[in-house]
C-alpha cells in the first residue's frame, strides 16, 4: 500500500528482524531465502536490454584532417557470439554525399592523419608479434562518383617497443610526437632489454620508499610515460620514411606526461616543432598533491623545457597552442590538493612573455579548449545544468604584464553558448568558418556534427562590446547508431526541478519505462540512481561515454521508472560539498524523491529500490543507517562504495582527495570529527534493508575491503545480502561479459524484492 506522505516521511526502511541491536555474538548469519532461480533479464525486439546496449557500436570523437573535408572516427563494436571487441575507423566526408568508409583493424590500433590532400594518409599502429608497426594507408576519394577506397597499407617502420601511443603529427615540419613508457634512463631503445631483465629478476616483490605505490588499478613499476619525437617524411616518390633517432623531450627533467592514469593526447599539443605539455610537479609528493605545471619544449632542443605556469596553481588540463605557436592556453585550477575546483582559462603570449587569466567570475568550469583557426577566439566545452555545452570566447589583447585579474570588457569574460543540448566533445575549428564536434545524449552514443558559416558570428563577437547570441544551425553528419536504436524508442529524459537545501533550485531527470501511460492504473516500480564523484553529475549522455553500466534507458527498459537527481555538490551547477558528504546532498535527495512521488501517483512506493557507485555507493550505505530519511527502499545496490570514511583516508591511493573532502589527514581532529559524523560504518546498528554489494579487486581508489566490511556487517545483522566480486576489474566494470553479469545481478536483486512475483516482507 502507499503511505500518506506525512507518514511516509517518517517511516523506516523495511526491516527483516527484530534484533537489530544485538551484539555479533548473539546474531546469526543472514537467513537463507528462496531465490528466483528462473529470473532472466527482459529482452525483446523493442527492449533495450543490457546485452543490446553492450553490443551497440561505440563511435569515438571525430578528428578532421587539416583541409577539413574528411573526418576520422574511431569505432568499436563488441560481439558476445565472437567474444571479441572489434575496432575500426570510419572515414567520413564532410562536403560530399559519399557514404562513410570503414577500415577495420586486424588488432587494436590507433589512427591519425598524416596528410590531408585528395589522397589522404592515416597512420595505423598495431602490435604484431612483439613489434609496434607504423603503416601508411592511401585513401582514394573520387569527388564526382562520391566513392572512397583504400590501397593496401604500406609498412613505414617499426617502433622499438610495443607501447607507443598518443600520436600527434606535424606535416609542415615532418615531426611525429608520441608517448611511451621508459625506465629511469629515458632511453626508448633499451626498453625491451630492460623489460626482459625486470621480468627475469627472480622475484615478484615490489618495494616502495614513497607514496603512489599503486594508482587506480596498477601497482607502480619502474617505468613512467614520457614524450618522444621522431622524424617522419614523405619523399618525392610518395614513400614515407621514419627516422631511427627517438628524442625524449622530457629526458632528465623528472617530468612524466601524459599524466596517469587517464592522460592522453589532451595532455600535450604540437604545433610545428613546438610541444606544450602538462605534468605533475616533479618535486611534490604526487599522492597528496594535485599541482601540475605547464611546460613548452622544442623537438629541436629536447630535454630543455620552459615552465609557463606561475607556480601557485593546482592541476592544469587541456594545454593547446595556436597554429603558429605564438600563444598557448590551458585550463587551470587554483587550489593544490583539490581535483574538482573550478577551472579558469590561462593564456600565455609567447611573443610578449605575458601570462593572464580569464573567466574567474564565470560560475562554470570548462573541460576542454581549442583555438579558432586564426587564433583570435577560444572554443571550449563546459558542463552547464547537466549538459556539456560548447561556448566561444574572444581572446583579449595581451596586457602589459602577467596578471590573474586583468581588466577586461564583458565580452572577454562571458563565454557565449553555441550548442546547448547533449554532451559535446572533440571540438575542432576548421577552415571556412566551420566548427566540428561530436555529441552524445541519453538516446545515442557519439555522432559527428558541424556548424557552418561562423565567420560573421566570429566577427560580431570580436567587434561587439557586449556578448552576442548565436543563432546558427547545427548539422548532424553521421548517424552511426540510428539503425541499431530505432526500434527501442529510447527515452530522451524529462527534466524536473525542485527546491532543495538552502532553498536552492535542484535538477533531476526521469526516464519512464516501456508501456508507461499516465492514465493507466498500473503501479510501477521505481529506482533512484545516485551518481558518484561526488563531483560528477547525471548529464544528458547516458554516462561517459555510453559506458558499460549505469545507462538510464537500460533501467527503464527493465521496467523501472528511473529517477536521477543532481544534488548539492554535482558538477555543472556551481557548488561543492567538501566536509558535508552526509548533509545537504541528502536534503536534496529526500526533497527530490518526495517531489517525484507526489508528481507521479502511478509509482508504487512499496516497490522502490536504489543503487549507486563510488560516492553513490557511499550514499547507499548512508541511507541504510538513516531510516528517518523515509525513502522506504525495499532493496539497495552499492557498487564500490565507501563504508568507513576514516579507513578510506588511509587506504585510497589519491590521498589528496580524502584530505580535501574530509578536512585533513584521517588522524587530525577535524577529519576525525567529520568521519565520526558522516561515516556509514558508525550507523550500522540502524541498517535493515537487503543490500547487494559489488566490488572490483583492482579498485585502488576504494579498496574491496569497503564492500567486504559492509557485507560482513549485514551478514552478522541477519539482513539479506549478497557480495559480488570481480577480481580483474577496477573502480569500473569494463569487461563486456562482466558487465552483463553485473546487470544480471543488479536486476535479479531488485526483482527478488520488488518484482511482480516477489514476496513482499514487512
Amino acid at each position: 500500500m502507499r503511505f500518506p506522505l506525512s507518514l511516509w516521511a517518517f517511516s523506516a526502511q523495511i526491516a527483516f528482524k527484530s534484533n537489530v541491536h544485538t551484539s555479533p555474538t548473539q546474531t546469526t548469519m543472514a537467513p537463507s531465502r528462496t531465490q528466483n532461480s528462473g529470473f532472466a533479464l527482459r529482452e525483446g525486439a523493442d527492449v533495450f536490454s543490457p546485452k543490446n546496449m553492450l553490443e551497440l557500436g561505440r563511435p569515438g570523437a571525430g578528428i578532421a584532417n587539416n583541409g577539413g573535408d574528411m573526418v576520422l572516427v574511431p569505432f568499436s563494436k563488441y560481439s558476445f557470439d565472437e567474444k571479441k571487441n572489434k575496432k575500426s575507423v570510419y572515414l567520413v566526408p564532410l562536403e560530399s554525399t559519399a557514404k562513410p568508409f570503414e577500415i577495420p583493424f586486424v588488432k587494436d590500433g590507433e589512427a591519425i592523419w598524416l596528410d590531408d590532400r585528395t589522397i589522404m594518409i592515416i597512420g595505423h599502429a598495431v602490435e604484431d608479434e612483439g613489434n609496434m608497426d607504423l603503416y601508411a594507408l592511401d585513401l582514394k576519394f573520387e569527388t564526382t562518383a562520391g566513392l572512397l577506397s583504400a590501397e593496401p597499407p604500406a609498412l613505414i617502420a617499426s617502433f622499438p617497443t610495443t607501447t607507443a601511443t598518443n600520436f600527434q603529427y606535424s606535416l609542415s615540419d615532418g615531426v611525429l610526437v608520441f608517448s611511451d613508457y621508459v625506465y629511469a634512463d629515458g632511453n626508448i631503445s633499451s626498453v625491451k632489454e630492460q623489460d626482459e631483465a625486470y621480468e627475469n629478476r627472480g622475484t615478484t616483490a615490489l618495494v616502495y620508499d614513497e607514496t603512489y605505490e599503486r594508482h587506480w588499478d596498477t601497482w607502480t613499476g619502474p617505468k613512467t610515460p614520457s614524450l618522444f619525437s621522431v622524424q617522419l617524411l614523405r619523399g618525392a616518390d610518395g614513400v614515407w620514411t621514419m627516422g631511427t633517432k627517438y628524442d625524449n623531450l622530457l629526458n632528465g627533467t623528472g617530468h612524466s606526461s601524459p599524466v596517469e592514469p587517464f592522460g592522453g593526447t589532451d595532455d600535450f599539443s604540437l604545433s610545428g616543432t613546438t610541444v606544450l605539455y602538462t605534468a605533475k610537479d616533479p618535486v611534490l609528493p604526487q599522492a597528496w598533491h594535485t599541482k601540475q605545471n605547464v611546460y613548452i619544449v622544442s623537438t629541436t632542443d629536447p630535454g630543455n623545457p620552459k615552465e609557463l605556469t606561475s607556480g601557485k596553481q593546482g592541476a592544469t588540463h587541456s594545454p593547446i597552442l595556436n597554429s603558429d605557436a605564438t600563444k598557448a592556453a590551458w585550463l587551470e585550477l587554483a587550489e593544490d590538493g583539490y581535483e574538482a575546483d573550478k577551472a579558469n582559462i590561462v593564456v600565455y603570449d609567447l611573443v610578449k612573455d605575458v601570462r593572464f587569466t580569464l573567466i574567474q567570475q564565470w560560475d562554470r568550469s570548462p573541460d576542454s579548449l581549442a583555438f579558432s583557426a586564426d587564433g583570435k577566439l577560444l572554443y571550449l566545452t563546459a558542463g552547464d545544468h547537466a549538459r556539456v555545452k560548447i561556448f566561444v570566447l574572444p581572446v583579449p589583447p595581451t596586457p602589459e604584464q602577467s596578471t590573474t585579474h586583468p581588466e577586461l570588457a564583458l565580452k572577454f569574460s562571458t563565454p557565449v553558448p553555441l550548442v546547448q543540448s547533449g554532451a559535446a566533445s572533440g571540438i575542432q575549428p576548421l577552415s571556412n568558418g566551420r566548427l566540428l564536434f561530436s555529441r552524445s545524449s541519453f538516446t545515442s552514443p557519439n555522432d559527428v556534427y558541424l556548424i557552418r558559416d561562423l565567420k560573421t558570428f566570429e566577427n560580431d563577437i570580436q567587434t561587439s562590446q557586449t556578448p552576442v547570441e548565436f543563432e546558427g544551425k547545427v548539422e548532424q553528419i553521421t548517424h552511426f547508431s540510428a539503425d541499431g536504436l530505432n526500434d527501442y524508442e529510447l527515452d530522451s529524459g524529462e527534466e524536473f526541478w525542485f527546491k532543495g537545501a538552502l532553498d536552492r533550485d535542484v535538477q533531476g531527470w526521469i526516464l519512464k519505462p516501456k508501456g508507461w501511460n499516465k492514465h493507466d492504473e498500473k503501479k510501477w516500480p521505481v529506482v533512484l540512481l545516485i551518481h558518484g564523484g561526488p563531483q560528477s553529475a547525471w548529464e544528458d549522455q547516458a554516462r561517459k561515454p555510453w559506458s558499460t553500466r549505469w545507462n538510464p534507458n537500460v533501467f527503464a527498459h527493465q521496467g523501472y521508472f528511473t529517477v536521477l537527481i543532481n544534488p548539492t555538490g554535482s558538477t555543472t551547477f556551481g557548488q561543492g560539498i567538501a566536509g558535508d558528504w552526509g548533509g545537504k546532498p541528502f536534503v536534496d535527495l529526500i526533497a527530490g524523491w518526495k517531489h517525484v512521488l507526489e508528481s507521479y501517483p502511478q509509482l508504487d512506493v512499496d516497490r522502490a529500490v536504489a543503487a549507486g557507485a563510488s560516492w553513490g555507493g557511499y550514499a547507499i550505505n548512508w541511507i541504510q543507517g538513516h531510516p528517518e530519511f523515509g525513502f522506504n527502499f525495499k532493496a539497495l545496490v552499492c557498487h564500490d562504495g565507501v563504508f568507513d570514511s576514516n579507513y578510506n583516508g588511509y587506504t585510497t591511493e589519491e590521498l589528496f582527495f580524502f584530505n580535501h573532502e574530509w578536512g585533513g589527514v584521517p588522524w587530525e581532529e577535524k577529519s576525525k570529527a567529520l568521519s565520526e559524523k558522516f561515516s556509514p560504518s558508525n550507523y550500522v546498528n540502524k541498517w535493515s534493508t537487503p543490500q547487494l554489494l559489488i566490488h572490483g579487486s583492482k579498485d585502488y581508489r576504494l579498496p574491496e575491503t569497503e564492500s567486504i566490511g559492509a557485507f560482513h556487517a549485514l551478514q552478522q545483522l541477519g539482513i539479506p545480502t549478497r557480495l559480488v566480486v570481480f577480481p580483474n576489474e577496477n573502480h569500473w566494470v569494463l569487461n563486456h561479459g562482466n558487465s552483463l553479469k553485473w546487470h544480471y545481478e543488479v536486476f535479479k536483486w531488485f526483482d527478488e524484492f520488488v518484482g511482480d512475483g516477489s514476496v513482499k516482507q514487512a
